[in-house]
């Protein structure tokens, strides 16, 4: 690859993070302005993503995100499974209760991965792919602190809000950039935050790890 090639690659990619946050759109001026380039290089890039799909004009001109990011999000949702299941199985074996990872898509929180303990006597049955509003039980509370940007609390409890008898604990997994993500357990049973509050946080750590720090792969010819 040219140095020409990867600036426009790297600032192509820049434009889809300023896209990705702004939930408004933006107008070319803005973009222009947030990337420090000029208007003729943002327009050439926009019309490069919009005939790929990956950005769109709204009828006030605004640009938002393209609807072509969904085929790429479904790609990535089992990479996300991978990479958190290790650090779930561990957190359900130890807390003797039901550990999932969510994650933010809109207004809904989206259960991505799941993993049930092996030795309870019975447990929650929380199906990959349930989705339901962020303000509604622990995981969606923690992606909306994580949205918010607040820092506190760092564990978000609730009772019966998903699901009659159910108790949910979870916390927002933080420092991944351009992803919302929550891990935490759901169980019938007592929850003693004391005890179950430092698994679920070492949990977010050690995804926010393995999602920040992949297994890197050398390119160079």
């Amino acid at each position: 690859m040219t140095a020409e090639s990867a600036q426009t690659l790297e600032r192509g990619l820049r434009l889809l993070r300023l896209l990705a946050d702004g939930h408004g759109g933006h107008t070319p001026t803005e973009l222009a302005h947030e990337l420090g380039l000029s208007r003729p290089a943002v327009y050439r890039l926009l019309t490069t993503l919009q005939e790929e799909g990956f950005a769109r004009r709204d009828a006030e001109g605004r640009v938002h995100l393209g609807f072509g990011v969904l085929t790429l999000a479904q790609a990535v949702q089992p990479l996300l499974r991978a990479a958190a299941l290790p650090a779930l199985r561990t957190l359900a074996e130890r807390a003797g209760a039901t550990a999932h990872l969510t994650v933010a898509e809109g207004d809904d929180g989206l259960a991505v991965a799941v993993v049930e303990p092996s030795w309870t006597d019975f447990h929650v049955a929380y199906r990959e792919g349930s989705r339901h509003p962020l303000t509604r039980g622990a995981a969606g509370l923690a992606l909306l602190a994580l949205r918010s940007g607040s820092s506190e609390p760092p564990l978000h409890l609730t009772r019966d809000q998903l699901q009659e008898g159910a108790r949910g604990l979870a916390a927002p997994v933080r420092g991944l950039a351009g992803l919302e993500a929550s891990v935490g357990v759901v169980t019938f049973s007592d929850l003693d935050v004391d005890t179950v509050g430092p698994l679920v946080l070492a949990a977010a750590d050690e995804i926010a790890a393995a999602l920040a720090h992949p297994k890197r792969t050398d390119f160079s010819p």
